[in-house]
């Protein structure tokens, strides 16, 4: 486990492009953490550090964002899933075949349907804009 307080925006996508020298193709990132908690802003982080040159936005009506990067990044938003015919109707199940990492906000809906070996980021508001990011994965992220 790993665990980093920060205190804007610009050091939690700094802490992500950090994380993300470490990913490999078919990660599993979920991020859980409610609303204004900097799950896209570390998204942000991740794709800059994979080479995409995209703008990063949260896919919450879209539900998941393709970016160009290497390896390829998918982001999805689960707040709107509420149930596993919501989820499979996402197509969620055929993007874990892709070899590419996907980051997945609000993982909370979908906890039970993540894989085994998924990374697990977790936000802790501890001040208007100061966080609690904890990472929980394999060795790479002690």
């Amino acid at each position: 486990m790993r665990s980093i307080v920060t205190n804007s925006a610009a050091e939690t996508e700094r802490f992500a492009e950090d994380l993300a020298k470490q990913l490999k193709p078919n990660d599993v990132i979920a991020f859980f953490g409610g609303l204004g908690m900097g799950k896209t802003t570390f998204v942000r982080g991740l794709a800059r550090a994979l080479g995409c040159a995209d703008e990063v936005s949260s896919p919450t009506f879209s539900l998941v964002h393709e970016y160009r990067s290497t390896p390829k990044l998918y982001h999805f938003d689960m707040y709107r899933v509420t149930s596993f015919d919501d989820l499979y109707s996402t197509g969620f199940f055929d993007y874990l075949e892709t070899g590419a990492v996907l980051a997945i906000e609000w993982s909370e809906n979908i906890e039970g349907a993540l894989p085994e070996g998924t990374i697990q980021v977790r936000f802790e508001r501890l001040g208007e804009t100061q966080r609690r990011i904890t990472v929980e994965g394999d060795d790479r992220f002690c």
